[in-house]
């Protein structure tokens, strides 16, 4: 089996791993988790979360002095605190650049990271916030766009023209319109896996990993003030102390509703609890 084979069978395993354990959800959550908590062992601070146990930071670790992670366990989120929300107050605040785009471009935008596991979890807010921020970018053909081992830090997709994709020096595959390539730039600025060449004269629309970041945090921040909000006004919940009622907020998950949908039938087992946050009126 020749290397381009391999990579081909490893990028298909790999694809298929991440979409059956959902495991792009799973890295969004411990960002969430890490930079709302800021915890001074974001590692301890992981392995608890997991086990679904209150953060201490001043637990032990293992005689050998390194964390000993627990067996994953699938299950409806959970949530642990050690900071408050306005542990974030000191942040640099973050001022969203809007990039204006036609209708047909949003379209393409929309169609092109439909299927991207890395959008897939967005509401529509934050998709929309991400097509504002993505720019574009003009490459002829023979540049070099992104060199396999240089530090990621942009993600793209093609809008017209086509790239090839080259692995030590070899030549992978070639894409094109509404093609996506750079994924990993977006969760961190990791080494890039490949080599990336335009092979006609492109048009790229560009997205920076700390933008694709900032709009999650800052939103993810909006979201969970909101929802505080909401279970302060629950009368069942009001004896719940500001920590209980953080682990409340960060546990909730958005889910949407058409007109007519049922959402709960009378006789069935309850085990889900409803806040309505927005009513859409035609």
């Amino acid at each position: 089996m020749n290397s381009s084979v391999d990579v081909d069978l490893l990028l298909n395993q790999c694809e298929h791993y991440m979409n059956e354990y959902d495991i792009m959800k799973l890295i969004k959550d411990c960002l969430h988790k890490l930079c709302i908590h800021q915890p001074d062992n974001p590692a301890q601070f992981l392995k608890q979360y997991f086990s679904s146990q209150p953060y201490d930071p001043n637990s032990m670790m293992s005689e050998e002095g390194n964390i000993e992670f627990p067996a994953m366990v699938k299950k409806r989120r959970g949530a642990v605190s050690s900071k408050s929300s306005s542990g974030t107050s000191g942040a640099t605040p973050f001022v969203r650049e809007i990039v204006q785009k036609d209708y047909a471009t949003m379209c393409a935008l929309s169609e092109a990271i439909k299927k991207n596991i890395l959008f897939s979890h967005l509401d529509e807010n934050e998709r929309a916030q991400i097509f504002d921020a993505m720019f574009p970018e003009i490459h002829l053909a023979g540049d070099t766009i992104i060199q396999q081992g240089e530090k990621g830090e942009n993600f793209y997709i093609i809008d017209k023209g086509e790239v090839d994709v080259y692995v030590n020096d070899e030549l992978v595959k070639s894409i094109g319109e509404c093609s996506s390539f750079g994924e990993l730039a977006l969760i961190y600025g990791t080494p890039r896996a490949a080599t990336v060449k335009a092979k006609t004269d492109v048009k790229l629309w560009s997205l920076l990993g700390e933008t694709y970041r900032r709009i999650l945090m800052d939103s993810t921040i909006k979201k969970r003030k909101m929802y505080e909000e909401f279970l302060s006004n629950v009368s069942i919940l009001q004896t719940l102390d500001e920590w209980e009622r953080l682990t409340v907020a960060d546990s909730l998950e958005p889910i949407q509703f058409e007109d007519g949908d049922i959402v709960v039938r009378q006789g069935d087992p309850g085990d889900d609890f409803f806040i309505i946050v927005e009513v859409i009126r035609n």
